[in-house]
């Protein structure tokens, strides 16, 4: 008898749509009000990310900042009429930690209003700048769901200076009122929660141990999140003078390595944008 095909588990895929000048890294070497002073690169790189994607076919969920989709719509019509989920990524790439509920419900209508202006179509899903759903911010979902959102992506259920959520559940779980969490994936080993989900940790880990972990959460039946940055593939980016030692290291390690480890994963999983991903997951964890 021939072999029994083996399914591969569907992984979901989201890109975190800012620029190399909006990172919470750089946040005390650059003003906000300075942005518009700074040469934008973020078109050309998700490009670059549109482009690889196009040649596996497949589709993920861009999480776009307000801010870049209000100066550069083009770049959201072109995620949308290729396939992709569009979903919110804040406004003003402010921490959640940093503002009150009155701030948080104005900076995420604005961001969810220019996306749904661009596309025509209702924004589901939202992700907090640096992870910053926290014990302390809980209150955020709240007004996640009374702006109609169905789903988060923030909790990071590990240890992290930007956000940070030990002990959170590490799988898709539902919140209430079918609102969904889906916490960026961690891999337990003695008791320890190892971030596997992308963006600085991809760059800093071996691809091989990466791929070897995210495998080990597949062989479990679980679904893993990964998240990537468009200014992580452009190892050209200027460089930021003023920001602290350890804010250019997060910045610029290995950033001539994203891309081929980048084609290298999306050849190794199988990936859906979240929203997909999670109602696979909730038609079989009810």
């Amino acid at each position: 008898m021939p072999a029994e095909k083996i399914t591969p588990i569907v992984n979901a895929l989201s890109i975190d749509v800012e620029d190399y000048f909006h990172v919470s890294a750089f946040e005390l070497a650059i003003n906000r009000n300075h942005w518009d002073d700074y040469a934008g690169r973020v078109e050309q790189n998700t490009e670059k990310i549109l482009n690889m994607l196009e040649e596996r076919n497949i589709k993920a969920t861009f999480f776009i900042l307000g801010w870049v989709a209000k100066r550069c719509p083009k770049i959201v019509r072109t995620i949308k009429n290729l396939g992709h989920e569009i979903a919110s990524h804040g406004y003003n790439h402010e921490l959640i930690t940093n503002q009150t509920p009155g701030l948080f419900r104005k900076d995420l209508k604005e961001s969810i209003a220019v996306l749904e202006d661009i596309t025509g179509e209702k924004v589901i899903g939202y992700r907090a700048p640096s992870f910053s759903v926290t014990p302390k911010t809980l209150w955020s979902i709240d007004i996640m769901i009374e702006m109609g959102l169905k789903y988060d992506s923030s909790v990071f259920p590990a240890m992290r200076d930007y956000g940070g959520y030990p002990g959170a559940p590490r799988n898709p779980y539902k919140i209430k009122n079918d609102f969904w969490e889906f916490p960026l994936s961690t891999y337990k080993i003695l008791g320890l929660s190892i971030p596997v989900a992308g963006g600085g940790y991809f760059r800093l880990f071996p691809y091989g141990l990466t791929r070897h972990l995210l495998r080990e959460k597949n062989k479990q039946g679980l679904p893993f999140i990964f998240y990537l940055h468009p200014w992580e593939l452009d190892s050209g980016q200027p460089r930021i003078k003023e920001a602290s030692l350890l804010g250019r290291f997060r910045q610029y390690q290995n950033l001539d390595k994203t891309e081929p480890r980048f084609r290298n994963l999306c050849r190794d999983f199988a990936f859906s944008p979240i929203k997909d991903v999670i109602s696979t997951w909730a038609s079989t964890k009810g």
